[in-house]
């Protein structure tokens, strides 16, 4: 069975479940002339860009050589264009968790790409793990806040996090963001 081309409109789409269309993304056309074609390049791609917690690479050839920055990956796996995954909104938050991301440029990206509802998301639930982290508060001040998303459509703040175990001296476990180990 042949994998789904990225500039194909589905059904069951990101922009669909959050009750909006789905637009001609720019960014999906410029992944299709790097050879990321299909939803699975790009999860390959995140994935060899640190995202190991998330699987195995499939597909190597593509996902290696692919001219990206790690602004425009986290905002294409926001994509509402693409079919719905949790799993690629989880990848993405990784990403946007990363060290030396550009606000300016992501939030130009989630505008472009119609995806602030799912950016702001990801920043709240950062912001709820790492209070003190600037980078969370200045990507939250930057986009404007959305009406309400329908419940269960956007992951629920533990799916960006591991868990600590209770230790031996019973502390409490604590709450750790999920990050590309790159």
């Amino acid at each position: 069975m042949k994998a789904q081309d990225m500039s194909t409109i589905h059904s069951d789409t990101l922009a669909k479940k959050l009750g909006t269309t789905t637009h001609l993304s720019p960014l999906l056309h410029k992944l299709k002339r790097l050879g990321l074609s299909t939803p699975s390049d790009l999860e390959d791609l995140a994935i060899v860009r640190g995202l190991d917690y998330y699987g195995k690479v499939r597909d190597l050839a593509n996902s290696r050589n692919a001219s990206l920055s790690q602004e425009e990956l986290a905002i294409a796996l926001l994509s509402p264009s693409l079919p719905y995954s949790l799993n690629r909104l989880r990848m993405a938050g990784a990403i946007l968790g990363g060290d030396n991301l550009c606000i300016d440029e992501l939030v130009l990206l989630s505008r472009k790409e119609r995806c602030e509802v799912a950016l702001r998301h990801i920043a709240e639930m950062g912001h709820k793990v790492e209070p003190s982290n600037p980078f969370w508060e200045s990507l939250l001040l930057r986009i404007p806040p959305s009406s309400r998303v329908p419940v269960d459509i956007l992951p629920h703040l533990t799916r960006f996090v591991t868990y600590s175990g209770i230790d031996r001296n019973g502390r409490v476990p604590r709450m750790q963001w999920i990050r590309a180990s790159l």
